[in-house]
């Protein structure tokens, strides 16, 4: 901590009073360490110029004289009591400042030790935080008693935790660039980790041996789009990973002890009710029809299986959220908060053209809004360090092809889809084209071409493909699976054949 001649220096600044019955939070022997360590040792600035900021001081005074230092010691200029001086006696306006040439000397020898800059750089900013929650405080708490306000107590709430988070941002210190020597280790521990498992499986599991097999799971910071035609099975599919990777698999450490592993998981569902969407698990798991559920159509057994299916389900840390019409700044501040209460692994958004984007997007086109929603959805996952999984439609030029299989080049509105996404799956199932034409055979048709087609029929029966399209971080191709259309409910096939990409 300063010395005591930091006191002396302390007696000749203006001192504000503080509002109401209690001092704001402050530090101001920090403050003077501060200034006379950068006064000092120019040096020292590097050290704290990345996240301090000349409104953080609660003295102006000391304020202004770090913000002139760094204007100095930016241009590549000493800043000491003598340049200062003269900088403030050539400033005019708010900069002038009585300082004289004694005053500013004593701060700079009011500091013995000058390496602890850093120290009294995180005290100032840890004050200025507490100083500006108990100003949020205060305008909220004013705000609430406020009727006349043509604003709902939820979206006072809402507008608290966006500031709150928006603080919090202000409040991060760590960061910059990273030695490689540290990333190199991360990485040589991703890859340990994938070699001590039965498969190379690193993140999230899915839930399917051959899609795991090809992603390696899913990774953290990656934003995975998951897109298809409607019916293609968009929801089921992303249902099943979020049960697959809440419900856990079972592993085992080094001293032989196994233990579930039950991954948190966030689902935004824009399009169905949380209620909808837990009647889809269930029917799943209990293997009854979802529409028998809903109808009571069961029986006493079915209903056996329901219960006993709710009680294991009750287990898994899945959480959905449900608002219709959601916006990134808001999704993105819910699943900050899940993630401080209960942990987060994964999140998953059903379905990205139903979100919003800002005011201002909106204001423009769709096309910068959708931009707009991706790059947020990129960096929520980077920010939070966990896949995103987002469902997206794909355009009806897929309709006008003979061959729909879907292309990047049929991703609804807006390229920035592919190009801000670690991986693009498509979801395709021809047995849904071909049972919508007629099954008897045209007056046209050939016998051998009526054959062909009905043989197709059955082969496809039951089977979807996942696409894999893009994957930054390994290859491409194509995944089958089995999909039960009475259950919603994709599965891995006993022979999943691999297809080249693009067939």
């Amino acid at each position: 901590m300063p010395s005591t001649s930091s006191t002396a220096v302390l007696e000749t600044l203006p001192v504000r009073e503080p509002s109401g019955l209690r001092a704001l939070p402050r530090n101001a022997d920090a403050e003077i360490a501060l200034v006379g360590a950068l006064l000092a040792n120019n040096k020292q600035y590097e050290r704290v110029s990345e996240f301090l900021r000349p409104e953080y001081f609660s003295d102006p005074t000391l304020g202004r004289i770090y913000e002139a230092c760094a204007r100095l010691i930016e241009r590549g200029q000493i800043a000491d009591p003598v340049t200062l001086k003269n900088w403030f006696e050539q400033a005019s306006g708010p900069d002038a400042n009585p300082l004289d040439r004694q005053f500013l000397g004593r701060l700079s020898v009011s500091v013995p030790l000058t390496g602890g800059a850093l120290d009294y750089a995180k005290e100032i900013h840890d004050c200025y935080l507490r100083r500006e929650l108990v100003a949020l405080g205060e305008e909220m708490g004013e705000s609430a008693y406020d009727f006349s306000q043509d604003k709902a107590a939820t979206a006072q709430i809402e507008e608290a935790e966006r500031r709150l988070f928006g603080l919090a941002e202000r409040g991060t210190i760590e960061g910059g660039f990273k030695d490689f020597r540290a990333a190199l280790t991360q990485s040589i521990t991703l890859a340990e980790t994938a070699f001590k498992r039965d498969r190379p499986l690193v993140g999230v599991p899915t839930g399917f041996k051959d899609l795991d097999e090809m992603l390696g799971g899913l990774h953290k910071s990656d934003l995975i789009i998951v897109a298809g035609r409607p019916s293609m099975g968009k929801t089921a599919f992303a249902t099943n990973i979020a049960y697959h990777a809440a419900a856990g698999r079972m592993e085992t450490n080094r001293a032989g002890v196994t233990t579930r592993r039950r991954e948190t998981v966030g689902f935004f569902s824009l399009e169905m009710s949380s209620e909808q969407l837990a009647t889809r698990i269930l029917a799943d798991q209990a293997q009854v029809r979802s529409d028998a559920i809903r109808r009571g159509a069961i029986t006493e057994h079915d209903f056996e299986r329901i219960f006993q299916s709710c009680q294991m389900l009750q287990e898994c840390p899945l959480f959905i959220d449900d608002t219709p019409a959601l916006s990134v700044s808001a999704l993105r501040t819910r699943a900050r908060r899940l993630k401080r209460q209960h942990g987060l692994d994964l999140i998953v958004i059903d379905y990205l053209q139903l979100l919003q984007g800002s005011p201002q997007s909106r204001n423009e086109n769709r096309v910068q809004e959708v931009s707009e929603i991706t790059r947020g959805l990129k960096a929520l996952a980077k920010e939070l360090e966990v896949p995103v999984i987002a469902l997206s439609q794909l355009s009806r030029a897929v309709e006008q092809r003979e061959d729909k299989r879907p292309q990047l080049a049929d991703l609804r509105e807006s390229g920035s889809i592919e190009q801000d996404a670690d991986v693009v799956m498509f979801l395709y199932r021809e047995e849904y084209y071909l049972e919508r034409e007629d099954k008897d055979q045209k007056s046209h048709e050939k016998d051998d071409s009526y054959a062909r087609r009905m043989d197709r029929l059955n082969k496809t029966k039951n089977k979807a493909e996942v696409m894999i399209a893009k994957q930054r971080h390994g290859p491409i191709g194509t995944v089958k699976l089995h999909f039960d259309g009475n259950f919603t409910r994709f599965s891995d096939l006993a022979e999943s054949d691999h297809l080249p990409a693009g067939h």
